[in-house]
């Protein structure tokens, strides 16, 4: 690809820094074509949109009317922070060339992007998975590990870490499971019958499958205590055996976990405690709780909300 190959017609001095610059993502920072291209298309219509000369020229305020008139073409908050990034890079390779002896984009923050939540499993896919035959490679102790895993994941609402980070003396024998959280807060859940019963049968061969002297409830062939990535690869592993059709994840379970115990019982607060969340606010986004359920259980709850 030729860096300075396109339809646009830009002055001689910002087609050269701007030939310069696509040449240097490419050979000194080996960035693929696809990626240079990206960069020249973002920084071509900048260029055409102020009616630059030279590069040098770039203020803050031309910074603004670029992100106001993205805004006014229906462009993304993704979109315009992409192109914010690809200016503030090329900026900074202006000022190390002393073309610019100041980054106009000092203090120019991108739109804020919404944060997309994993798509939940369904009550049937998460008892499709959780229900699967064990791959034929697999011996039985390394099969109850794994079901003892995704039970409690699924069963509790953990996160990955504290999965991981479980430890003997955490299954307390009240049929209840400290949980170390965020923080280093601490909460006791409860074990529902399937993962009780995964977890028992996992602690019965766990002393042959373990050293001596490990406390993680969950170890990996090696006789340690599992690590995250690990966990992660047998559950990717899991899924497509099962022929699920999205990818799933360790979060996506606890996403699936915190929806369908709101869906069945539409106490927020409840899942807030079980999910270990501070605010409620975040239990509330991570559900995709919208105003008419919260509407719904207001009517239905509050006493000044009941009609006649």
């Amino acid at each position: 690809m030729q860096p300075g190959s396109n339809e646009a017609i830009l002055s001689d001095a910002c087609q050269h820094w701007l030939d310069k610059f696509l040449l240097h993502l490419q050979v000194e920072r080996g960035l693929s074509t696809h990626t240079v291209k990206n960069y020249q298309r973002q920084l071509t219509e900048v260029a055409k949109l102020l009616g630059l000369f030279e590069w040098s020229g770039l203020t803050p305020s031309d910074i603004k009317r670029v992100m106001a008139d993205s805004k006014m073409s229906g462009h993304s908050a993704r979109s315009i922070a992409l192109r914010l990034s690809a200016l503030r890079t090329f900026c900074r390779y202006l000022i190390e060339q002393k073309q610019l002896f100041s980054n106009p984009l000092e203090g120019i923050h991108a739109p804020k992007q919404g944060k997309p939540l994993p798509k939940q499993l369904s009550v049937d896919e998460m008892q499709q998975l959780l229900t699967a035959r064990p791959s034929s490679d697999d011996d039985e102790g390394m099969q109850l590990r794994d079901n003892a895993m995704f039970e409690l994941m699924y069963g509790c609402g953990l996160r990955l870490n504290e999965l991981t980070g479980l430890d003997l003396a955490d299954c307390l024998k009240d049929g209840t499971v400290r949980v170390t959280g965020k923080g280093s807060k601490q909460r006791i859940l409860p074990l529902g019958r399937h993962a009780q019963k995964a977890l028992n049968a996992w602690l019965k061969v766990r002393p042959a499958l373990a050293s001596p002297y490990e406390r993680a409830v969950f170890v990996s062939k090696r006789k340690t205590r599992i690590s995250n990535r690990q966990v992660a690869n047998r559950l990717d592993r899991m899924a497509q055996e099962q022929s699920i059709s999205q990818k799933v994840s360790p979060h996506k379970l606890r996403h699936s976990f915190a929806t369908h115990v709101l869906e069945s019982s539409g106490d927020l607060r409840a899942v807030q405690e079980l999910l270990g969340h501070a605010n409620l606010s975040t239990t509330q986004v991570y559900t995709h709780l919208d105003f008419q359920h919260l509407a719904n259980v207001y009517d239905a709850a509050h006493p000044r909300a009941h009609k006649k």
